[in-house]
């Protein structure tokens, strides 16, 4: 069903109602004018003149959807600060003690403090007001944050891989008690590091980016720790490539959904853990809701979701446009947390069917 071809429609279209609502609270104001309500009428399509309401309000909907805490600017302080003291201590050790381990672990920590920084940038950046350039402000940078961490990462990944398969080929001398304890401190530092981003991971990509680049040098610390023990024990210096590359292939593991999923946001996918169908369903079963087309569900942001359609109202059903609207916009943001829904009403007469193409 598509608005182009209405003139071969056997019913006539009374008019179209947009309406943007927005169940959240934000910092800035959408409307240039700073009125919540307006209306206007113009010819628009192209093919006859159609009547149309605009109408922009601010609902406070409760919703499933869960913005990401506002004091994650202190968490990328601290992450940022123990990260880079410890990048400095952990390489001139790592040069002193002859030790891939912990020179491949400081290079995960020196991407994670380019990780941090950008994932810190994005998010201040996402809370600026919108522009008469940027309409929808800066959000998108979270979803850039989140594909520049899984990037970096696999890049930085790779590179510790390559080392280390050469390094099998060669013995170098390792000097065990100093590796395990270096990767001791390296432990506590993106272990506590992560922690404060865990809340936040599961909900926000941009935030989950940083939370895994933390995660897993964690996970390359405790494996240098067990692998500085066993060379002290054993006098097998291979153990220290081996135990990279091993945990250099969980880290590329761990990391490609990260990569899958902000390259989809980036694409303009429908954002994980949304269903386009189930969205059409739910719409269809509204009452006054005969049909629907043009549905478009896509990210703004890594924690905000935007929403189009087109629902055809039958005009035997007693209830105005305003009402579907406001029950539409409801019905969303509750069941699914899409904050940014746009409605254009189109009505019918009873005799029209609305699964027809002239719909």
């Amino acid at each position: 069903m598509t608005t182009d071809s209405h003139s071969a429609c056997a019913h006539d279209h009374a008019a179209h109602d947009h309406s943007h609502d927005h169940g959240h609270d934000h910092s800035h104001d959408h409307h240039a004018g700073g009125g919540n309500d307006h209306a206007h009428d113009h010819i628009d399509h192209g093919h006859g003149d159609h009547g149309h309401d605009h109408d922009h309000g601010h609902f406070g909907f409760g919703h499933h959807h869960t913005h990401a805490p506002a004091n994650f600017g202190m968490a990328f302080a601290i992450g940022i600060a123990l990260n880079t003291v410890y990048v400095v201590g952990e390489t001139l050790w790592g040069l002193w003690a002859h030790s891939l381990s912990l020179l491949a672990d400081a290079g995960h920590n020196l991407s994670d403090v380019m990780g941090l920084g950008a994932a810190w940038l994005a998010e201040v950046l996402a809370r600026r007001a919108p522009t008469p350039r940027f309409t929808y402000g800066l959000r998108r940078t979270t979803i850039l944050s989140a594909l520049f961490n899984a990037v970096v990462l696999l890049l930085v990944t790779g590179g510790i891989i390559w080392e280390s398969i050469l390094r099998l080929f060669t013995d170098q001398p390792v000097q065990g008690a100093v590796v395990s304890w270096v990767a001791l401190a390296g432990i506590a530092v993106n272990g506590v590091t992560a922690l404060l981003f865990m809340k936040g991971a599961s909900k926000d990509l941009n935030i989950r980016g940083a939370f895994l680049h933390m995660a897993s040098d964690a996970m390359m610390a405790f494996a240098v720790v067990i692998a500085g023990l066993l060379i002290l024990w054993t006098g097998y210096t291979i153990i220290d490539p081996i135990m990279s590359l091993f945990v250099s292939i969980s880290v590329v593991i761990g990391t490609w959904s990260l990569l899958r999923g902000s390259v989809e946001l980036s694409l303009d996918a429908v954002p994980t853990g949304l269903s386009a169908p189930e969205v059409e369903t739910a719409l269809l079963a509204l009452p006054g809701v005969s049909g629907l087309h043009h549905l478009h569900i896509w990210p703004m942001s890594t924690t905000e979701t935007a929403l189009t359609v087109h629902l055809v109202q039958d005009e035997t059903v007693r209830m105005t446009s305003d009402d579907l609207i406001g029950e539409a916009a409801r019905m969303v943001s509750e069941r699914f947390g899409i904050l940014h829904p746009t409605f254009q009403i189109e009505r019918i007469a009873a005799s029209c069917d609305s699964h027809q193409t002239c719909c």
